[in-house]
C-alpha cells in the first residue's frame, strides 16, 4: 500500500515522525552512558558491562498502563502528567523487591497521531524516568484509526531492573514484631479511575466543574500525578541495608490485600486506620457517592502508596528519613506471627493475586472525621 493511500486509511507516517521530532531531547535526557544508538532504532541498546560487578544479579521487570485515568486526560486535553503516572506504576512495581530500575519502553496506541499530544506524553514518561534514574530506551506509537476514536488514546510500558541476589526484599526476611510503615501517597495515585468517573457521571459533574473542597477543577484534581518512590527507596535500602524486611506498592486492591502479598503464610497484621487521615479527594467523592471510606478500601489507596516492612528498632529512624525528604511517613501496625502470638477473631484479607502471603485487616477509625 502506498503512502498516499495508507493516509486515506487514516495512517498518518510524517504526522508520527513529528511527534518523534518533539519528543527527541526529553527521551534523550534519561541516557546515560549505558545506553547505545539514541532514539529511533528498532531495539533499545543498554551497556550491561556494569552488571559484571554483581556477584549473582537478577533481573527484575514490570509492566502495566495507566487504566482509565487517561480518558480524564483526554476530556480535559492535558497529557504531560499521564506519563508521570505510567513510570510510576511500572518502576515502583520493581524497587518493591529491591531492584535498581535500568531501562524502560512505552507504547502508545491513539485514534489519530497529534505530535503534539504524543510528545507531551513521552517527555512526561521521560521526566519520570528521570526522577527514578531509568533510561527511556525505547517507545512505539501506533495509530489504530477505526479501533480508536480520534481522540482516544491508551499507554503501557515495561521496565527492567536488577538486584542482587542476596539483597533482594520479599516475605522470606520479615520476622515477628517488624513494623508497618505507611508512605503518604500523592492522591488517587492511577487506580480506582471506573469508580471515579461512575461516580461523577452518577452525580453529573463534569471535569472541568470547580471542586470547592479540591481548590481545582475535577479534572486538574484527579490528574495529580502518581507520586514516584523508586528514588528515595533505593536510598533507603542502602542507609538502612537490611533493617527494610519487605516493599508493597499500594495499587489494585487496596492497603490490605496489598501488604498480604509481602507478608510470609502464618503471620498477620492490623492497620490501624486512627493513624492517618485520608485526603480530601477521597472524603468528596465518598460523600457524592453516598458510601463509607471503608467500602471503598479495596479500590483507592486512601492516603497510602507504599508500605514498608522494616525492622523494629529502625523504623523511628526509617520514618524520619522519608519524611525529611518529603514523603510523609508513619506506623500504622505491626507484623506477628501465629507461632508467636494468636491471630485475633475476625475477617482477615488472606494473600491476593495468587499470592498465598500473611493475613491483614484495617481496624478502628480513620481520624479526623471520617466516615
Amino acid at each position: 500500500m502506498s503512502s498516499r493511500t495508507y493516509a486515506e486509511a487514516g495512517v498518518d507516517t510524517a504526522a508520527g515522525d513529528r511527534a518523534v521530532e518533539l519528543m527527541k531531547s526529553a527521551v534523550r535526557a534519561t541516557h546515560g552512558p549505558e545506553v547505545l544508538g539514541g532514539v529511533g532504532g528498532f531495539a533499545g541498546l543498554f551497556d550491561a558491562s556494569a552488571l559484571l560487578g554483581y556477584r549473582r544479579p537478577l533481573l527484575a521487570s514490570s509492566t502495566d498502563g495507566v487504566g482509565t485515568k487517561v480518558a480524564i486526560a483526554q476530556a480535559i486535553d492535558k497529557h504531560d502528567t499521564i506519563g508521570h503516572d505510567l513510570v510510576g506504576m511500572v518502576v515502583d512495581d520493581i524497587v518493591v523487591v529491591g531492584a535498581k530500575p535500568l531501562f524502560m519502553t512505552d507504547y502508545i496506541a491513539c485514534g489519530k497521531v497529534f505530535p503534539e499530544r504524543i510528545a507531551d506524553i513521552v517527555r512526561g514518561i521521560a521526566e519520570a524516568c528521570e526522577l527514578t534514574g531509568t533510561a527511556l530506551v525505547g517507545g512505539e506509537t501506533a495509530e489504530h484509526p477505526g479501533l480508536l476514536g480520534v481522540d482516544d488514546y491508551d499507554v503501557a510500558g515495561a521496565a527492567t531492573g536488577i538486584v542482587e541476589a542476596d539483597r533482594i526484599l520479599g516475605s522470606e526476611r520479615v520476622q515477628d514484631g517488624d513494623v508497618v510503615l505507611a508512605l503518604a501517597s500523592s492522591g488517587l495515585h492511577s487506580n480506582g479511575y471506573s469508580l471515579v468517573r461512575h461516580i461523577l457521571a452518577k452525580a453529573g459533574i463534569g471535569y472541568g466543574d470547580r471542586a470547592a473542597d479540591l481548590g481545582a477543577t475535577w479534572g486538574e484534581a484527579l490528574l495529580t500525578p502518581t507520586r514516584l518512590y523508586t528514588t528515595p527507596l533505593l536510598g533507603l535500602t542502602d542507609r538502612f541495608e537490611g533493617a527494610v524486611h519487605s516493599l508493597s506498592h499500594v495499587t489494585g486492591g487496596g492497603i490490605a490485600a496489598n501488604l498480604a502479598r509481602v507478608l510470609p503464610q502464618g503471620s498477620w497484621a492490623e492497620v490501624d486506620r486512627s493513624t492517618w487521615s485520608p485526603a480530601p479527594v477521597f472524603r468528596v467523592l465518598s460523600d457524592l457517592a453516598g458510601t463509607t471510606l471503608e467500602s471503598s478500601e479495596g479500590t483507592w489507596n486512601l492516603g497510602i502508596g507504599f508500605l514498608a516492612v522494616v525492622d523494629a528498632s529502625s523504623a523511628t529512624a526509617i520514618a524520619d528519613a522519608l519524611t525529611a525528604g518529603g514523603i510523609d511517613t508513619w506506623q500504622v501496625g505491626t507484623v506477628r506471627l501465629d507461632s508467636v502470638a494468636a491471630r485475633p477473631a475476625g475477617e482477615f484479607e488472606q494473600g491476593a493475586k495468587g499470592v498465598d502471603g500473611g493475613a491483614v485487616r484495617l481496624v478502628g477509625a480513620y481520624a479526623d472525621g471520617a466516615n
